[in-house]
């Protein structure tokens, strides 16, 4: 019998897993069942949300767990991927999980591999769902990690499944269109259990799943709405009444309301299975926290950092609208950094009448995009963009450019956003 598979820690297990499978994505459920089987996972009793969708599912995931938490229950959330730490993506009660925790469920995952290798993403997955076995939380708000019917969430039968937007990304895995994207996203839906959908027109794939799977599908601005009734308040209802004057989300952005809105709808959909009551509803929506969305920081040097993680077409057109909605008196300075198969033209066109100056950022990884590279394609959409190294280095040229009154926006993935927070951390 060959020797377990053991590493002295996080890091050494990460690198593994990195290279433990011949493709970064390939969805699929089987080799992820056949695996969580052999470990002995027990399927969870405790209410299950699961999230999918282009943009917003992140606001939503949080939304949801901040009020359940604020009405006192422990709350397991998964997310992917991470900004700086890798246990960001896997949380108790608003608390990263421990080393400790992950080493041990790793070594369960690994021990129970047999023939089969998974991506880096579904063992991530898995070991998610093995802290929170042994955690035994309340409540579980899981994140589609791309598409839904075949990602490895998919494994867990949603009590409540949502699907808060259709967009174009990931077109390569999941289809050319919105129906085809959204006929994947919709295969997180259950017979006879809530979809929620945070599409006021939904591609017609969705409803159509819903309908097939006989789901029973919620429509935002049919079934449920949130309106915004002033700079300080918005008003929810549903089928269980109405909750005037909430306070606004603390998360910064238009489609706020509308995020929560969907988070509340989905936990309310619940029924009397978990506690929620409008003191915590209110508090959950002033503690609420994400970062890398539309979050703004303020420089000893009279100039505002803004960090978004936007990287497709819809989510570029809420940063200009968010853009233009909190304008600065100065300029306004971009920094962009994306990965080379993402649609970088179609972003910097919605977004270059905003920008004043653009400085252009190298990602790492192995989809990365150079900082030279994304310069060129810049520049074949009419876009002049300097190219400025590496995400910190190019911050570091942006910040000397930047005068009072000016604001300099980070953006573009994951993977720029976060050397970007580790850098601001170290109060650059």
């Amino acid at each position: 019998m060959p020797a377990p598979i053991r590493f002295p820690d996080l890091a050494g297990w990460l690198r593994w897993q990195q290279s433990l499978h011949p493709s970064a994505i390939e969805l699929g459920l089987e080799r992820a069942a056949r695996v969580l089987e052999r470990t002995g996972w027990k399927r969870p009793t405790v209410p299950v949300i699961t999230i999918g969708g282009t943009n917003g599912k992140g606001s939503c995931v949080e939304l949801a767990a901040a009020m359940l938490r604020a009405s006192g229950s422990r709350v397991g959330c998964f997310t992917s991927p991470h900004l700086v730490d890798y246990r960001e993506r896997i949380r108790v009660d608003g608390e990263w999980v421990s080393e400790a925790s992950l080493v041990t469920a790793f070594e369960r995952i690994a021990d129970a591999l047999g023939p089969d290798s998974l991506t880096f993403f579904e063992f991530n997955t898995l070991a998610a769902l093995l802290v929170f076995e042994t955690a035994a939380p309340d409540a579980l708000v899981l994140e589609v990690g791309m598409g839904g019917r075949l990602d490895a969430v998919n494994l867990v039968d949603a009590d409540v499944a949502v699907v808060v937007s259709v967009g174009l990304d990931h077109m390569e895995w999941l289809g050319p269109d919105v129906e085809s994207i959204g006929r994947e996203k919709a295969g997180i839906f259950r017979t006879g259990r809530p979809a929620i959908v945070g599409m006021r027109a939904p591609p017609r794939s969705v409803v159509d799943a819903a309908t097939a799977i006989g789901a029973s599908l919620r429509l935002i601005g049919r079934d449920f709405d949130g309106v915004a009734t002033g700079d300080d308040t918005w008003e929810f209802c549903d089928e269980g009444g109405r909750l005037f004057a909430l306070p606004m989300p603390a998360l910064a952005g238009a489609t706020q309301v509308g995020n929560a809105a969907v988070a509340l709808a989905a936990v309310r959909s619940l029924g009397d299975r978990l506690p929620l009551d409008r003191a915590g509803i209110e508090r959950g929506l002033g503690e609420v926290r994400l970062p890398g969305r539309f979050q703004r920081i303020a420089s000893s040097r009279g100039f505002e950092w803004l960090l978004d993680v936007a990287h497709n077409p819809d989510s570029a057109r809420v940063l200009a609208a968010n853009l233009e909605r909190f304008p600065v008196p100065g300029r306004t300075i971009a920094v962009c950094g994306m990965l080379a198969d993402k649609d970088v033209e179609a972003v910097l066109g919605l977004l270059d009448p905003a920008i004043d100056l653009w400085i252009a950022a190298g990602t790492d990884g192995p989809r990365a995009l150079d900082d030279a590279s994304l310069a060129a394609r810049a520049a074949s959409v009419g876009v002049t963009m300097q190219p400025g190294g590496a995400v910190t280095t190019a911050m570091q040229t942006a910040a000397t450019m930047a005068r009072v009154g000016d604001r300099v926006v980070v953006f573009g993935s994951f993977h720029t956003v976060g050397p970007a927070l580790e850098q601001l951390a170290r109060g650059a």
